[in-house]
């Protein structure tokens, strides 16, 4: 199992803004209950594991949050809410410069860098010869920084931080300035970096870059993880985002208001969705599902009632059913609005094809239905030439 290099728990960081600079003043010194501000969500509930070695792109629009998530990451900033724990030397280029001092000459700030992140002078020392040949800046790494041009900048900070040996490379856009054969020397760099193990975020606009240099990808939206996967799947999904706005397919529904009915139960709502909440119809046959089954019950008597999920084939033969007596699981049953979620966390495994699910709310004896609904979900599933027939059973070769 590969090393949690940075694990990221329900994080949120949240701002207050204020339409006149005295209303902050007055919230912090007026006691009365009164709020001047409101609050804004840079970050809502992220949650975001990345394993050693991993090339993670992060992409979305200005202002989605991902500058945000990684001077959370690097520290720069706290978490409001949640967590954020990091394991390794981190490296970072969140901005053209920034930890440089403009005053200092380039030299000195490659030793700033260094200290910062922990090294004895003898190791930056060791360094300093490396540095320099990469950024290929002559003699103005003698003269202060403040007289660089951008491209310099860039060429010197790039330079400084993969050189210094981190386990973690963080870039934000900093390569989009320079000449095109320094940035090709860059992702050359890079490569080797992730050959050897090292853990990169790479924040990038340009999509197609993305797609190129990264594994998986990770698409903030207006402060949430709007989706997390593979790269190329990402990518398409938030193309699509950009030209067509949100498809109504993938909306969650509206789900009616709780009225009493006659009946006993009766199932309201059945979503399918991914770990990043997203609704789908389409699915890799190990990609990671939720079901959440939502019903109203009416008549509250029976207590010990079960809920069963199936899934058929296009040709209606019966792929699997899972039902809540078979799994021994005790399900809400109050009068109103009732809800239960579903999990396969190694995705339905079925071949690839049209399947439909079905749902049904039956008494104890699971003989007896409440109500049954007949495909209620149609899913389309994608599968890898993996293996034959119609479903890919989990499996171990040994041969010595």
């Amino acid at each position: 199992m590969k090393k949690r290099m940075i694990d990221i728990g329900n994080v949120s960081k949240v701002y207050r803004l204020y339409e006149k600079p005295i209303d902050r003043l007055k919230e912090l010194l007026l006691r009365e209950k009164k709020q001047y501000g409101k609050e804004f969500y840079a970050l809502r509930q992220v949650n975001l594991r990345i394993c050693q070695g991993e090339t993670v792109g992060i992409i979305g629009k200005n202002g989605a949050g991902k500058s945000t998530l990684l001077k959370l990451i690097t520290e720069v900033l706290s978490p409001t809410e949640g967590s954020v724990e990091v394991h390794g030397r981190i490296s970072a280029l969140l901005e053209l410069g920034a930890g440089f001092n403009p005053e200092y000459t380039g030299m000195e700030n490659i030793y700033l860098q260094g200290a910062m992140l922990g090294m004895k002078q003898k190791e930056i020392a060791q360094k300093v010869p490396s540095i320099a040949a990469f950024a290929d800046i002559g003699d103005f790494i003698h003269q202060p920084v403040k007289s660089y041009s951008s491209g310099m900048f860039a060429r010197l900070a790039f330079a400084a931080a993969v050189h210094t040996e981190p386990e973690i490379l963080i870039v934000d856009e900093a390569l989009s300035v320079g000449d095109t054969k320094f940035q090709i020397k860059c992702m050359d760099h890079m490569k080797k970096m992730m050959s050897a193990g090292t853990t990169v975020l790479f924040v990038s606009h340009d999509i197609n870059a993305v797609r190129r240099f990264c594994e998986r990808a990770v698409w903030i939206h207006a402060g949430e993880v709007r989706m997390d996967g593979q790269v190329n799947r990402v990518c398409d999904a938030y193309l699509d985002f950009l030209k067509c706005g949100e498809d109504p397919a993938r909306i969650k529904k509206k789900i009616p208001a709780f009225i009493k009915k006659e009946g006993i139960a009766e199932i309201v709502d059945f979503c399918v969705e991914d770990e990043s909440g997203i609704v789908e119809d389409e699915v890799f046959y190990d990609m990671p599902l939720k079901i959440t089954v939502t019903y109203d019950v009416y008549e509250e008597d029976f207590k010990d009632a079960v809920l069963g999920v199936a899934l058929r084939s296009k040709d209606d033969d019966y792929t699997c059913g899972l039902n809540t007596l078979l799994d021994q699981v005790k399900i809400p049953w109050k009068y109103g609005r009732n809800q239960v979620k579903l999990h396969f966390p190694y995705g339905i495994r079925a071949a690839g094809g049209e399947y439909y699910f079905e749902a049904a709310l039956e008494d104890q004896t699971a003989t007896v239905g409440f109500h049954y609904i007949q495909r209620v979900k149609r899913m389309h599933v994608i599968m890898e030439y993996e293996s034959e027939g119609i479903y890919n059973i989990p499996h171990v070769w040994e041969t010595g």
